[in-house]
């Protein structure tokens, strides 16, 4: 009995429908997020299977409240804390797990959520669940946040934004750190994009603008990115990092990390701030690149070219599969008009990303 036959052939009408596809080695990946291309790097696999072999369990067994914490998820978490300048990290399953997380704990009742209106899609779902009060402004209008901000009679304020926003490619406004700080409300930045990308050491935005940690500052991260693992990480204050662990649902109720992933992700930490030099000048070629053969700007590694036409971008990205070349087509309700999303990840040669520029201006 087919139950959802009509949804399914609407969203094939609509070039919308999606398919999984095993990955191909041979074709150069220019569609993943994996934007250093540590997840290429054997050795830090090696050391990290070396270590968790020398561990007397190789799984975390259970939640983190329930036996589940580990020295191995503590020594990150306080690795992180040193490299970002904050007070106390969590590590948990995924970035849309802490999103959920962060959202739906921290918005009580008569309080107020302020969320950028390109959040990612597990930070809009955060704010469906149960009765939350939700004002969304428009993408990077810090005018228009203050002024929604001047009119608010909530009890307390949490401002959502995204570090680099995952398919425009755009830094948040350094001037909502402002109006967090005037209007005292909480900020959380999603990292995901933008850590491992940008600043002096590659740590993400807050180093990027040079802003000095403050209590109502939270940095949400993920490892399955730049760190080239799995999981993301919570930053935040002491104070904030109790709160959570008592009120979270996906951090209380959840199997804590892996502990491999946990160690593969600190030693791509550990990697990242001893290249970080090195990382930085790959990444400014990469964008130069870009600048050069498509004429656009990246502040960090992601490249949107918006078409507006879901036939032609899934026309282009198999095209370019033929060609040996991976790369992302974006479609609704992910993106308002369709995209062919490049993703400029040092995992694959600077020839390479040249070669597909190329061929995509011709495109």
């Amino acid at each position: 009995m087919n139950f959802y036959d009509k949804e399914l052939k609407a969203l094939k009408r609509a070039q919308r429908f999606r398919t999984r596809e095993v990955v191909d080695y041979s074709i150069k990946d220019f569609a993943s997020n994996d934007y250093l291309g540590l997840a290429h790097k054997k050795e830090l696999h090696e050391s990290a299977a070396s270590e968790l072999s020398l561990n007397a369990v190789h799984a975390p067994k259970a939640s983190m409240l329930v036996n589940g914490y580990h020295q191995i998820h503590k020594d990150f978490e306080d690795a992180l804390c040193q490299a970002n300048g904050f007070e106390a990290g969590i590590v948990l399953g995924s970035g849309f797990n802490a999103n959920i997380a962060l959202i739906e704990s921290l918005v009580r009742k008569g309080d107020r959520l302020f969320i950028d209106e390109l959040y990612h899609a597990s930070g809009v779902l955060a704010s469906h669940i149960g009765e939350m009060d939700v004002v969304v402004f428009r993408h990077n209008d810090m005018e228009h946040l203050e002024e929604l901000l001047k009119r608010s009679d909530a009890k307390r304020s949490l401002i959502a934004v995204e570090g680099i926003y995952s398919m425009d490619g755009d830094l948040c406004a350094k001037e909502v750190f402002g109006l967090a700080d005037r209007y005292e409300a909480l900020l959380l930045v999603d990292e995901a994009h933008s850590s491992g990308v940008v600043g002096k050491n590659l740590m993400g935005v807050f180093e990027h603008y040079g802003i000095q940690i403050k209590e109502n500052y939270i940095k949400m991260g993920t490892l399955g990115k730049a760190y080239g693992s799995f999981g993301a990480f919570i930053l935040s204050s002491e104070h904030i990092s109790e709160y959570l662990l008592n009120r979270a649902k996906p951090i209380i109720y959840a199997t804590s990390l892996s502990l491999y992933d946990t160690l593969l992700a600190h030693k791509s930490l550990e990697y990242i701030l001893s290249n970080a030099v090195m990382l930085k000048k790959e990444i400014f070629l990469r964008q130069q690149i870009v600048e050069q053969r498509l004429g656009i700007q990246i502040e960090g590694l992601i490249v949107p070219i918006v078409y507006g036409d879901n036939k032609k971008v899934i026309a282009i990205k198999n095209e370019l599969l033929k060609e040996g070349f991976a790369i992302g087509a974006i479609r609704q309700p992910t993106v308002p008009k369709a995209i062919v999303r490049l993703i400029a990840r040092l995992g694959e040669s600077k020839e390479d990303l040249q070669n597909l520029c190329e061929r995509v201006a011709k495109v």
